[in-house]
């Protein structure tokens, strides 16, 4: 997501990398990230549960944490998606310091404090009082702009766990009520871009069809406590991603492919490209023991939501210290760029990790 999201500053590189236009019949590279990310949201939701439920916790405290993880999510996706609406002139704040104070008062709310049961309990509430108050001078300060025309990635996704984990909460003892809730949100998605009803969900259910497929991965993944049946289980995620492709190639008759309008076609390919991919991955690091090839991204799945926000902050920083000349941003050289770039916001990740600064919500 990190590399892709850098795409906007280079030029001349091949467009199947890019995200697809809207009324275009086109899945780009760039289309298919959001989807694995919700992918991977819903294969995480059973273990953050279960996780849940061994501390202990009832129903009402695992339905509070996640709705205080929502609003979170909505919260970060509400300001995030208003900096380039923001009228400079008006608000009196350019759109760099937004999204520098925007991030300092994420941060402050949401950072990972160290648990204290002396002073410094009470200066970790303070720094969480001045993030809260940050934020609250920055939708005044920009009162004309901040409106909900879109939620952003980090709003989709609070939705989308909105949504799902509570059902999965109450469904999770019966596979085939899991399997038939992820029918029923393909069907709604369909339905929804056939006409036939208005379903009022953010993306029409394609979102929550997403996660529901990842929740489907995780459910085949707990089945498979014999040696064998985990050898097996790559080819198991092979067969589904075939069997969805065939599907989307199928609804391409009626639906094109757009990620912007969140059609049943991107869905299916999309899902089909997610349990493909994780055969691959399951099949690396888990059957064949190679978890540290991918050591050096680690930061980037301990750290994620840090690891999303540091742009922010690195563009509005860069924009002041230097400009990289054009030959760093085009073609082949500007997508090595963007990679490097890529890797310096996972390193910086990490460091801050190190510092003890790290967004947990």
């Amino acid at each position: 997501m990190i590399f892709v999201n850098d795409f906007w500053s280079l030029k001349g590189i091949p467009a199947w990398l890019e995200h697809a236009a809207a009324d275009q019949d086109f899945l780009g590279f760039s289309d298919i990230i959001f989807p694995c990310f919700l992918f991977i949201v819903g294969m995480a939701i059973p273990y953050a549960i279960r996780n849940r439920l061994d501390k202990g916790d009832n129903h009402f405290k695992i339905l509070q944490h996640i709705a205080i993880r929502s609003v979170a999510l909505l919260v970060m996706g509400f300001f995030s998606m208003n900096i380039s609406e923001l009228n400079i002139t008006d608000s009196g704040l350019s759109s760099k310091w937004f999204q520098i104070f925007m991030i300092a008062g994420f941060f402050l709310i949401w950072n990972l404090y160290p648990k204290a049961e002396d002073w410094k309990k009470y200066l970790y509430i303070g720094l969480q009082i001045l993030g809260v108050l940050v934020l609250v001078l920055l939708a005044w300060f920009s009162k004309e702009e901040l409106s909900p025309k879109w939620w952003g990635i980090l709003g989709l996704i609070g939705w989308t766990y909105l949504i799902s984990a509570p059902i999965y909460l109450f469904a999770r003892k019966s596979a085939v009520a899991l399997l038939g809730i992820w029918f029923i949100f393909t069907m709604l998605n369909i339905a929804d871009h056939a006409g036939w009803m208005k379903t009022f969900i953010p993306g029409g259910g394609a979102f929550q069809g997403f996660a529901f497929a990842g929740i489907a991965a995780s459910l085949l993944l707990d089945r498979a406590t014999s040696p064998e049946k985990r050898n097996k289980l790559p080819l198991q995620y092979i067969g589904i991603g075939i069997l969805l492709l065939i599907g989307g190639l199928a609804l391409r008759n009626f639906f094109i492919i757009s990620k912007i309008q969140a059609t049943p076609t991107w869905v299916f390919l999309c899902n089909a490209i997610s349990f493909g991919f994780l055969a691959l991955v399951y099949f690396v690091v888990d059957l064949k023991g190679k978890a540290n090839w991918f050591a050096l991204i680690k930061p980037a799945g301990t750290s994620t939501l840090t690891c999303y926000q540091i742009p922010y902050v690195y563009y509005s920083l860069a924009s002041y210290a230097f400009t990289l000349p054009i030959f760093l941003k085009t073609g082949a050289v500007g997508l090595v760029k963007s990679f490097v770039y890529a890797l310096i916001i996972i390193g910086i990740t990490a460091l801050l990790g190190k510092l003890k600064i790290k967004l947990k919500i």
